[in-house]
């Protein structure tokens, strides 16, 4: 299943009022990274908050040669296509997203969404679910992340998701997907209705007890017997 791992920064936290100013996207194959990966830095027109500023060091001057969102929106879409959209916090992402498709009159998005906070809480019950919390956790390296950054933040989190989705092992699951893998249950062998006759004959024995023989009295075989 391809899905694409987004992560976003803006403007302030006002929905209505702020703007994206970079979009970090990662795409991931049946829980793999495939290498294919989306960054674009975009000129809000509008100020970037100080407290923004802070969280991700993106200054006006900066922002202001780099192209709209309008500019990018169809590369942006065309990236994503129809795959599954994972996010941390992905109501508040997805939604700046949606808000800025809406301002351009073009359709929302219709894609599936995992919101990975909303999976931790799940998976790890009573336990925080920040990127760097869970970073920490699963022992992924985030020395390079001195500021947030979206396509960083998209890397890294796609480290997370897969595991919070069982790890590097998971197309091995016996259970075949996320929803059906049972947690803290146990299973009973299934039996055979009529039980497989005896492979091994006297005579089988009889040679391989005589092969025992020769090898001697100090000979590891005799143990197992």
């Amino acid at each position: 299943m391809r899905e694409i791992i987004i992560d976003t920064e803006t403007t302030g936290l006002e929905r209505k009022l702020d703007r994206i100013v970079e979009i970090g996207c990662v795409e991931i194959n049946n829980y793999m990274p495939t290498g294919r990966s989306f960054h674009q830095y975009c000129n809000p027109l509008h100020p970037v908050h100080k407290e923004a500023f802070k969280v991700h060091g993106l200054s006006n001057e900066f922002l202001k040669t780099k192209p709209t969102f309008k500019r990018i929106v169809n590369k942006f879409l065309t990236f994503i296509g129809d795959a599954r959209l994972v996010a941390h916090n992905a109501p508040f992402d997805l939604g700046m997203i949606n808000d800025e498709l809406e301002r351009l009159e073009m359709p929302l998005l219709q894609n599936e969404i995992v919101d990975t906070i909303e999976l931790a809480r799940l998976k790890r019950p009573g336990k925080r679910a920040t990127l760097d919390a869970l970073c920490a956790a699963f022992k992924i390296d985030t020395s390079k992340r001195t500021l947030h950054g979206a396509l960083l933040d998209a890397e890294l989190l796609s480290e997370v998701y897969v595991e919070l989705r069982g790890g590097r092992q998971y197309g091995m699951s016996l259970f075949g997907d996320e929803e059906s893998t049972p947690t803290n249950q146990s299973y009973a062998a299934r039996q055979r209705p009529v039980p497989l006759p005896l492979r091994v004959t006297d005579e089988d024995r009889a040679l391989h007890a005589a092969f025992i023989a020769e090898m001697g009295e100090k000979a590891i075989w005799r143990d197992y017997r």
